[in-house]
Order: C-alpha cells, then structure tokens, then sequence
C-alpha cells in the first residue's frame, strides 16, 4: 500500500456535500478551502491525512466511485439504486433522510391494488421499473420526467408518479398523497470494489470512526 496515496472523495453537490464536511470535521478531517465560495478550484486537499476532495453533480457521484476516479463517494440512496453502478455501499451517514413513495390523487389507489396497467411518471425510472415490475408484479408504463413531475397527473399524462417526498407539503398543495413507500432514503457512503481492497485498512479507519462518533 502506498502511504503517500490520495484517497479521493467524491462529494454530492449543495446540502449532501456541507452536511458530509461538517460530519468530517467532527472527526478531525477538515478542508478550509472548501469553504471558500469564491474559489475556482475544482479538487481540495486535506494534506494531514492524504484526501482529496472533490464536488459533483449528485447522479455523477455513483460514475466517478465506479470507474475509479474517486475512492469513496457521499449520494443519496436514491441516486445509488437509479445509477445502479458497481460499487459498495459501505454506510448510512443518516441525513438527507426522506422516502420513495408512490404518489397521486386517491382515484388511483384502486388501480394500484388490481394490478392494473397504468402510467408512471417520474425522475426515477429505474426504480419505478424495479418496484412495479420485480415487488409489485404490475405492468406500467413508464415516463420519464426531468422537471416537477407532481404535474403528471394533474394534466393527465399519468396515473402515479415516483418520487421523493420529505414533508409531503407539495403533494397535499396538489392535492395527491402518498399512496405506497417504496423505501426509506438518506445519504450513504459507497467505496470504488478495488480501493477496497487496496485502500482496506484507511477506508474501514474512516468507516470505524464515523461510526463511533454516530453511535457517540
């Protein structure tokens, strides 16, 4: 192993990324130049422990961890399960917390408990697929939206939506509810499968004492 190695972050952009440098700092890793919100830097150092730091686009996160860019990665599990990249999810960091629900107006819970065809809209297409398809046993189609999908079935283009729900105040402005959870969501931790092997000893380091202070 070699000692002068970097071991690089790859952080989610915005909240996930303050929240997880805040979480290092309370176990002594910190980077003051990312502090900085007029710097143009692209990749910050933490010399004392050889990290590198880095921000990205959230459903960039799971691609940099996968390929080998980054040694270790902070998304959300949302992001993990739609990017479905090869990589290890290694721990639950505990913010960000919301949930995966099937969302709509309540005509359409009938639809959902006969198992009819219906039309999902959502940001999330692989895990509405997964859930309808492989849990559920319902066949759906599936449209995918990019902007507020709440509107989905306010006009008619669908009967459901996927989508993240924390409060749920949206949902009742439009006058749709959570009618299924699909899984609960917060930020996760996840590891490059050959940084594991060759990085084991710092990243279980890290792993341990995040979780020390978690349990602290």
């Amino acid at each position: 192993m070699d000692h002068d190695r970097y071991l690089t972050f790859a952080l989610a952009k915005g909240r996930l990324a303050d929240q997880t440098l805040k979480l290092l700092e309370q176990i002594g890793v910190t980077c003051e130049e990312m502090k900085d919100k007029t710097s143009r830097k692209l990749i910050f150092v933490n010399e004392e422990r050889k990290f590198r730091f880095f921000l990205a686009k959230g459903s960039d996160v799971p691609t940099y961890v996968e390929y080998g860019a980054a040694d270790i990665g902070v998304a959300g599990k949302d992001t993990i399960l739609e990017e479905n990249k090869n990589v290890y999810e290694v721990l639950d960091l505990g913010f960000g917390k919301c949930r995966m629900c099937v969302c709509g107006p309540s005509r359409a819970e009938e639809l959902l408990k006969h198992h009819e065809r219906i039309r999902v809209a959502s940001k999330y297409p692989n895990i509405a697929r997964d859930y309808f398809y492989n849990k559920k046993y319902q066949t759906v189609d599936i449209i995918k939206l990019n902007g507020s999908v709440e509107l989905g079935p306010l006009v008619e283009l669908s009967d459901v939506i996927v989508d993240i729900v924390e409060t749920g105040s949206t949902l009742r402005e439009n006058g749709l509810s959570v009618l299924e959870e699909i899984c609960p969501l917060s930020a996760r931790m996840i590891v490059n499968p050959v940084s594991m092997r060759m990085e084991t000893a710092r990243i279980k380091q890290l792993i341990t004492e995040i979780r020390k202070l978690k349990e602290s």
